[in-house]
């Protein structure tokens, strides 16, 4: 019976074990200590009913678990927790006396070195994200910089044709009004038809230069998916609606940036796959809507992300309204004017 029990224990551990990387970032603070408590009881319970077997192995894995959450006084509290209940349960249950000392000894420094490692894996991964973030953004700028000078070049270009092209034009139709007046040439079929032929380049050249002035803009769809192409997870689903072009190159750069800061924070805090991205136009705004899978729980705290986020679109008018899904998830709603602010 004792040896069912402790197995049994031992299955309920491993199956707890394996569900928290799922459910822990659910629990919060206090859900997670609790589990941490059960996990910890499913590992001492086989320590004392079958002593001197593998069962304080158990307590190396919940460490390793502790520090990917723990840091600092607290995992060291939680560690010298566990092992003072370990040493506790082997005095009253084993009786090898002499064993106990360098057994505890032994397991607590296997213990230390999987928290070590969860630490410094930790570490990794949170520099992976920054480098990450730090990529998107680089990305998300060059994008910008070379909209800004295309823009730019756009309206030297129409300025030009404007100004040179067009003043010549002007000119050139006047010397031929007054030419068609004249007596001897006006009767000259061919005085009439070079004034229409000035007459439609003129045309044709306020159009191109108004063409010019509006441009494409920046291609948000290439832009997003660079972005996100940073990122191992979520996986971007893109949805852009034909109409939706920002009226600026400022009203661009924040929905990009708005973006950015959406999958920066579905991957380093949502723990979530995927992320929709829909940007459509409704009752004459731009509306951006993203919406990722995460599992979070409880009220959602703005960061300086998200902070920055809000006054990137205030800036050129428009707003932003923050809530979760009904799953746990972040959803975001960015609004912005028709015209530029």
């Amino acid at each position: 019976m004792r040896g069912w029990t402790a197995r049994a224990c031992t299955i309920v551990f491993l199956l707890g074990f394996m569900a928290e990387d799922r459910i822990g970032p659910r629990l919060g603070r206090h859900g997670f200590a609790a589990m941490a408590l059960l996990l910890a009881t499913m590992a001492l319970v086989p320590v004392g009913l079958a002593p001197y077997g593998p069962a304080p192995i158990l307590l190396v894995l919940l460490s390793a678990m502790l520090a990917s959450r723990y840091r600092g006084r607290e995992l060291w509290v939680w560690l010298g927790l566990i092992n003072l209940a370990l040493g506790l349960v082997m005095w009253f249950t084993w009786t090898r006396e002499r064993y106990i000392g360098i057994t505890l000894l032994g397991y607590a420094s296997f213990q230390m070195f999987a928290a070590l490692v969860m630490r410094y894996a930790a570490q990794a991964e949170q520099a992976g994200d920054a480098l990450r973030a730090a990529n998107a953004d680089l990305l998300a700028t060059r994008s910008l910089l070379a909209e800004g000078a295309r823009d730019h070049e756009r309206l030297r270009l129409a300025r030009d044709l404007h100004d040179v092209a067009g003043h010549k034009l002007t000119a050139l139709k006047l010397n031929l009004a007054a030419l068609a007046r004249d007596p001897a040439a006006g009767a000259d079929p061919r005085t009439t038809f070079c004034a229409k032929l000035a007459d439609e380049l003129l045309t044709d050249i306020r159009g191109v230069v108004q063409a010019m002035r509006r441009g494409e803009g920046l291609d948000l769809g290439a832009a997003i998916t660079t972005l996100a192409d940073c990122f191992p997870r979520p996986r971007l689903e893109l949805e852009l609606a034909p109409d939706a072009r920002p009226a600026s190159l400022s009203q661009a750069e924040a929905v990009l940036r708005t973006v950015q800061e959406g999958l920066v924070n579905a991957a380093r805090h949502s723990q979530a796959q995927t992320l929709w991205v829909v940007l459509r136009r409704e009752g004459g705004e731009l509306q951006l809507d993203l919406r990722d899978d995460g599992r979070g729980v409880g009220e959602l705290r703005p960061g300086n992300g998200l902070r920055g986020m809000r006054e990137r679109l205030e800036a050129v008018g428009g707003g932003l309204r923050i809530e979760r899904t009904d799953t746990g998830g972040v959803h975001l709603l960015a609004r912005l004017p028709s015209d530029p602010a």
